[in-house]
């Protein structure tokens, strides 16, 4: 980006100084003609050329404050083209950090989400499974003692193998 506006410059320079050579030479020559022909001026004429007025009837000090400003507005394009990268650069370090910021938190949901996904898998894989009872159960749900086996209660009848209900 430097490179261009530097190129742009020498360009513009080397255009003044070679237009400003070509006045000085003309005029020294007592010519006061120039055309202009396509985007170069010389001071023969040329087939679909224009003649333009080379004489400058500017003073010293209209010259020299004409040159004045032009130093100014050349280094306030500096200046402005130094603020215009510096924050090019500022934004382009804020994206690349909340797009790593991004890239973490959807690394940090994917994680979650898989985690979850595995509890719940776990969850349900216990569910399914059937509880094996244990005969030294003595507590019921709501938390009331039981009886044991043995202790009160009704007893149940075993039928004997040579019994018939009828």
């Amino acid at each position: 980006m430097k490179r261009k506006s530097i190129a742009g410059k020498m360009t513009v320079a080397i255009l003044l100084v070679a237009s400003g050579t070509f006045c000085l030479s003309s005029a020294a020559q007592g010519r006061a003609e120039a055309y202009r022909c396509g985007n170069t001026y010389t001071d023969r004429p040329c087939e679909g050329g224009r003649p333009v007025k080379v004489d400058d009837a500017r003073t010293d000090a209209d010259r020299r404050a004409s040159e004045a400003g032009t130093q100014r507005a050349e280094a306030r394009a500096d200046q402005l083209e130094r603020i215009r990268l510096s924050e090019e650069k500022e934004a382009y370090e804020r994206s690349r950090r909340s797009a790593h910021e991004a890239r973490q938190a959807a690394i940090n949901e994917r994680r979650l989400a898989s985690s979850e996904q595995l509890a719940r898998a776990r969850a349900q894989k216990l569910s399914a499974e059937p509880h094996k009872s244990s005969a030294r159960f003595s507590g019921s749900a709501d938390g009331k003692q039981a009886s044991a086996p043995g202790e009160g209660g009704k007893k149940k009848k075993r039928k004997s193998a040579g019994s018939s209900v009828g």
